[in-house]
Formats: structure tokens, C-alpha cells, sequence
């Protein structure tokens, strides 16, 4: 069983690495974005209405760098973070399960997340409603109209945004399994958390944001 137990651990490792290669890669093009958007011939070649754009909202590479990695770095706190702490708490024979039941809830709640969840936290297509001091609104659903050219306020893109925002939507629900580890059915577990983070989670994230 220790044997079971060293190689999950390995394979966590592993599946760490091509995060930390991807927000390398995406620094990179951060950087590359920087220097075309401030590049004589990209200025004198974009629309009037663009280059106002983008004197309005200007990249920040300082501060997109920085939440890209924070985003892994909350990413990881879950996978393998939190993995391997509440499987060292629990029995040897269910530690894969408490794995595979963080590493399904990355995946269950990215889909939420991307889906409708990020235009009922963030959107505004409510806001004159009744029901927009509950949620957003659905002007977001699928990130329906955010490029990798949206530039928020914070001169952070969008896209980004809503992508470390993602991570604390991930996090969150994963610190409840440590409360019933060893004690629910997977089917029970996924169906909690899916009606958890819809219900409870995505409206408050929008009252506090």
C-alpha cells in the first residue's frame, strides 16, 4: 500500500510540471504583447478607436505576470496541495480516493465555472433587476465577448481574470471534502458539490465582488 501511496504522489508531481511550463510560455507572450502594443508600426497601423482603447485600458505586464502565477500557485494548494494533505489524514486504503475526488472537482467546477458561473459572478446584465443583488446576469455565459485583447481596468486581460478567479471557485468547495472523507458516496459527493458551488458559492462570490 506505501507502494500505491509513493506513486500517486509522483504523478501528482508530475502533472505540476506543465502548469509551471504553461505560465512560463504564457509570460512570454505577455511580454511579446507589450512590446507590439507599444511598437511605432502597430500604433500607426491600428484604428483611431483601438489605439483609444488602449490608451484608455493599457496592459499591465507587471501585474499580469503576477496573477497568472497566482493563479497557479491556488491551483496547486488543490492539486496537489490539498490532495496529499487530507489523503495523509485519512485511512492508506482510501487516499485515491480522496485524490480523484479533488482532481474531478478541478474539472466539474472549471466547467461551471466557464459555463455561467464566471457571468452570474461578474456579470452585469442584471443589474437594474431584482434578481441582479443574487446574480450577474448571463451577458458572460461561456465568456461570450471576452478576447484575449479585453483589458480590464486593472490593465489585467480578462481572460486571466476569470481564470484566477476560477482557482479560489476550485479551492473553496475542495477544503469541504476534508469533512466527510471516508463518510459519502462519490455520486453523493459530486452531487453536493455541484449544487454547493451553483447555490451557495457563485452567489456570494458575486455579492462580495
Amino acid at each position: 500500500m506505501k507502494i500505491k501511496i509513493y506513486i500517486a504522489s509522483l504523478i501528482l508531481m508530475f502533472l505540476s510540471v506543465p502548469a509551471l511550463t504553461m505560465a512560463q510560455d504564457s509570460a512570454t507572450i505577455v511580454a511579446d504583447n507589450v512590446i507590439t502594443t507599444v511598437s511605432t508600426d502597430s500604433i500607426t497601423a491600428a484604428p483611431a478607436e483601438v489605439i483609444e482603447d488602449a490608451a484608455a485600458t493599457p496592459l499591465d505586464s507587471g501585474n499580469t505576470a503576477w496573477i497568472i502565477v497566482a493563479t497557479i500557485l491556488v491551483l496547486m494548494m488543490t492539486i496537489p496541495g490539498l490532495a496529499l494533505f487530507y489523503g495523509g489524514l485519512v485511512r492508506s486504503k482510501n487516499i485515491l480516493s480522496i485524490i480523484m475526488q479533488c482532481f474531478i472537482l478541478v474539472g466539474v467546477v472549471t466547467l461551471l465555472w466557464f459555463s455561467f458561473g464566471y457571468s452570474w459572478v461578474f456579470g452585469t446584465g442584471f443589474s437594474d433587476s431584482p434578481i441582479g443583488f443574487f446574480i450577474g446576469g448571463f451577458d458572460k455565459v461561456f465568456l461570450n465577448g471576452i478576447t484575449i485583447d479585453t483589458i480590464g481596468s486593472t490593465g489585467i486581460p480578462e481572460i486571466v481574470f476569470a481564470l484566477f478567479q476560477c482557482m479560489f471557485a476550485i479551492i473553496t468547495p475542495a477544503l469541504i471534502i476534508g469533512a466527510f472523507a471516508e463518510r459519502i458516496k462519490f455520486s453523493g459527493y459530486l452531487l453536493f458539490i455541484t449544487l454547493w458551488v451553483i447555490l451557495s458559492y457563485f452567489p456570494m462570490a458575486h455579492w462580495v465582488w
